[in-house]
C-alpha cells in the first residue's frame, strides 16, 4: 500500500492529539500522576483482551522470542515509561506549550540515531520537508509557549532538560522498536509487548512506593476521570502507539517521527473545541507551513 507508513504516522499524530485531550480533562479532576500511572494499565488490559481474542486465548505473544521481548520491552520502558515520566514533569516545570516545542526535536534526534544505528540516509528533499514541518510546528508552539509568569532560571532550565529527555526517550524508543520489529513480526504484537512492559515498569515503581491502592481509589471515586482516562488510553497507547509501530516499519524513522510531531498543530482546533482556546493568525499560518511540509514528505 503506497504511503502506508506516512499515513499511519499522520493518523498517529491525530491519535496523540485526541488522547492527551482526554488525559487533560482527567488530570484536572484527579491529578496527572494518577492518570499517568493508570493509562498504560488500562491500555495493557485492553490490548491483552484483543490479543486473546485474535490469538486463541493467549493474552500475550509469549512465542515472540526473547530477543523481540528484549528490544520491544526496552522500547516501552525507555519511550513510554521513562520518556513520558520526564515529559509529564516538564509540563509541570515549564508548561505544556514550551514542553511541546522542545519535544518537536524528536524527529531530529530520531533521524540522527537512525543514521548511526541503521545507516538510514534521508534525501535532500526529505530533509527539507522535515525542516519545513518542524518550522511550522515550532512557529505555532512558540506563539502558544509565551511564558510570562517569572519562573526562575534554574526551574526553567530543569524543565527544558526534562522536555529534551522526553524527546530523547521517544526517539530512542522508536529506534529500539525498529530493532524488535525486524522481519515480518506483527506491529500489533509489538505494541502489546511494548505497552505491557512499560506498564509493568511504572507499576513496579508505584508498588514499591506504596502508592498503588491510593492511585486506584482516586480514579474509582471519580467516574468522569476514569472515563476520560479510558478514552485517552484507547486513542493514545492502544491505537496511537500501534500505528506508530506500523509507521516505522513502512517508512524511515526520520519521516515517521516528523509526521508524528504534528500533535501541537492538531491541538489547535481540538483546543478550541474542547477548552475554548483562542487561535490567532500566526497559529493558522504556522499550521499551513506544517501542512506544506507534510505534503512535501508525501511527494518526496
Amino acid at each position: 500500500m503506497p504511503f502506508l507508513g506516512e499515513s499511519a504516522a499522520l493518523v498517529t499524530a491525530l491519535m496523540f492529539s485526541i488522547g492527551p485531550t482526554f488525559f487533560t480533562l482527567a488530570s484536572r479532576r484527579v491529578g496527572s500522576v494518577a492518570v499517568n500511572r493508570s493509562r498504560l494499565l488500562i491500555a495493557t488490559l485492553v490490548l491483552m483482551i484483543i490479543h486473546a481474542a485474535l490469538a486463541g486465548g493467549r493474552p500475550l505473544p509469549l512465542d515472540a522470542g526473547g530477543a523481540r521481548w528484549l528490544w520491544l520491552g526496552l522500547s516501552g520502558v525507555v519511550g513510554l515509561a521513562l520518556g513520558d515520566a520526564a515529559l509529564f514533569q516538564a509540563f509541570v516545570q515549564i508548561g505544556t506549550r514550551l514542553t511541546m516545542l522542545v519535544f518537536a526535536l524528536t524527529p531530529v534526534i530520531a533521524a540522527v540515531q537512525a543514521r548511526i544505528v541503521f545507516g538510514e540516509i534521508l534525501r535532500p528533499v526529505q530533509i527539507l520537508a522535515m525542516a519545513v514541518t518542524l518550522a511550522g510546528v515550532a512557529w505555532v508552539v512558540t506563539e502558544r509557549a509565551a511564558n510570562g509568569d517569572g519562573r526562575r532560571e534554574r526551574r526553567y532550565l530543569q524543565g527544558i532538560g526534562l522536555a529534551l529527555a522526553g524527546a530523547t526517550g521517544q526517539a530512542t524508543g522508536l529506534i529500539l522498536a525498529r530493532a524488535g520489529l525486524q522481519g515480518d513480526f506483527s506491529a500489533f504484537d509489538g505494541n502489546v509487548i511494548r505497552i505491557s512492559c512499560a506498564a509493568a515498569a511504572i507499576w513496579i515503581v508505584t508498588l514499591l512506593r506504596g502508592q498503588a491502592l491510593p492511585t486506584l481509589r482516586r480514579l474509582r471515586a471519580d467516574r468522569p476521570a476514569l472515563r476520560h482516562t479510558a478514552w485517552g488510553s484507547l486513542f493514545g497507547p492502544v491505537i496511537g502507539v500501534w500505528l506508530s509501530l506500523v509507521a516505522i516499519r513502512h517508512t524511515s524513522i526520520g519521516v515517521a517521527s516528523t509526521l508524528m510531531a504534528l500533535p501541537p498543530v492538531f491541538l489547535l482546533p481540538i483546543g478550541r473545541l474542547a477548552f475554548g482556546e483562542r487561535v490567532g493568525g500566526r497559529a493558522v499560518l504556522g499550521t499551513l507551513v506544517a501542512m506544506a511540509g507534510v505534503a512535501l514528505l508525501f511527494l518526496a
